[in-house]
């Protein structure tokens, strides 16, 4: 597989998949066909230059069709994978729980290490993907790894305080 094409790999879990699979489905569907008909009645009511709701209704489907394509695209390039086992070892699917090398125990963050385009779709929890400097960084290391990474010529260091498989 080459750099590129591993990068554009989504890894997705078979409820992540399928939970997107029902927004396109929607999106594509009841939700698209209200917007058309939002269009349709707006254009009856005459002249379009001065009509807000003819607008408002095609920004909306400006958003909804981004938002379809985005999920096609992801969804095209998904990977479908189990749960990671809970053995500590940081991967896609894995809850981290991680703080700064020079902050204390409490000031640890959690994250979903996955596809950034699964945020707030999937999880209340902020999703790092694994091309991004942490999550590269942080794959394959281990509960109690302390890491380092350069972000913006600037060099990191986190230690890795927890590592297990996110369950919804």
């Amino acid at each position: 597989m080459s750099q590129q094409a591993q990068h554009s790999t989504v890894w997705l879990t078979q409820e992540a998949h399928d939970k997107l699979r029902a927004e396109l489905e929607h999106l594509k569907g009841p939700v698209r066909q209200e917007i058309v008909n939002k269009i349709s009645d707006a254009r009856e009511e005459g002249d379009l230059s001065e009509n807000g709701g003819y607008h408002a209704a095609r920004e909306e489907q400006g958003k909804n069709e981004g938002r379809i394509r985005q999920l096609e695209a992801m969804l095209e390039r998904a990977e479908i994978g189990e749960t990671p086992p809970d053995d500590g070892i940081v991967e896609p699917g894995m809850k981290v729980t991680y703080r700064f090398a020079e902050d204390s125990e409490d000031e640890a963050e959690t994250f979903l290490l996955g596809a950034r385009e699964m945020q707030g779709t999937t999880t209340d929890l902020t999703v790092y993907s694994p091309q991004s400097p942490l999550g590269g960084a942080i794959i394959n290391k281990k509960k109690g790894d302390t890491v380092s990474f350069e972000v913006n010529g600037k060099k990191q260091t986190v230690v890795i305080i927890d590592a297990v498989p996110y369950t919804p």
